[in-house]
């Protein structure tokens, strides 16, 4: 078996698997307003591949003696490996108070690690990073180990995080709410002025020389 055949087989199998992945990740993925994550993921998906047909087409007239179908599953191989990772979603583990039950803010913060131990606020701080990738379920528990999966509702059903809003010095946070027994899967919309209670030297302020921005920007949330 020659070298290009390999390549193409190992390649095409590689392709072939992270394509199907991607599809179902993507099942799982947050859309936009109207349309799905499915629809967004699967529009760039077809971007993906008539790109790499395209850069394929061009790699062959410099490797010539490499087949254009080899060429182009090592580009997708690549390519679907790049968006797997954009669209990597971290699943947090979240502890909370025994008993607690309202809203959870998750501020995006400057701290160096996720604090994810919730205090009785229901406040907690992820890193930048983490801040920006999640978008999964998490797991949730009291600090006595009960499980409060069935508790947890999300902000709708197509995205499980609410976003807070508001300008680069204001508050931003991951939000979702954990209702008790008897109001399993129904939203409460909890009100309260969570902010007062954010330790303020954790925030991430995009001009550190300016303060953070008042609360009014802070607790509009995207509407559903």
């Amino acid at each position: 078996m020659t070298t290009d055949r390999k390549l193409k087989i190992i390649f095409g199998i590689l392709s072939i698997g992270l394509l199907t992945t991607l599809l179902i990740k993507l099942t799982n993925v947050p859309g936009g307003i109207i349309l799905s994550g499915l629809f967004l993921g699967g529009m760039m998906l077809v971007g993906i591949i008539i790109g790499c047909l395209i850069l394929a087409g061009i790699l062959k007239l410099i490797f010539k003696q490499t087949s254009f179908l080899t060429i182009f599953s090592i580009t997708t191989t690549i390519s679907f490996l790049v968006f797997h990772y954009q669209l990597y979603s971290p699943t947090l583990t979240i502890l909370v108070p025994n008993g607690y039950k309202g809203e959870i803010n998750l501020v995006l913060s400057n701290a160096d690690e996720n604090i994810l131990t919730i205090d009785s606020n229901g406040i907690g701080y992820l890193t930048g990073w983490t801040f920006n990738k999640t978008y999964s379920k998490p797991i949730v528990k009291q600090i006595d180990g009960k499980d409060l999966d069935k508790n947890l509702v999300g902000f709708n059903p197509s995205t499980f995080f609410g976003t807070s809003i508001g300008g680069g010095n204001s508050i931003k946070s991951l939000s979702f709410e954990i209702v008790p027994d008897s109001l399993v899967g129904q939203k409460q919309y909890y009100s309260s002025d969570w902010t007062k209670f954010v330790n303020k030297d954790l925030v991430l302020l995009k001009d550190k020389s300016k303060g953070i921005e008042s609360n009014e920007a802070v607790e509009v949330k995207m509407e559903e």
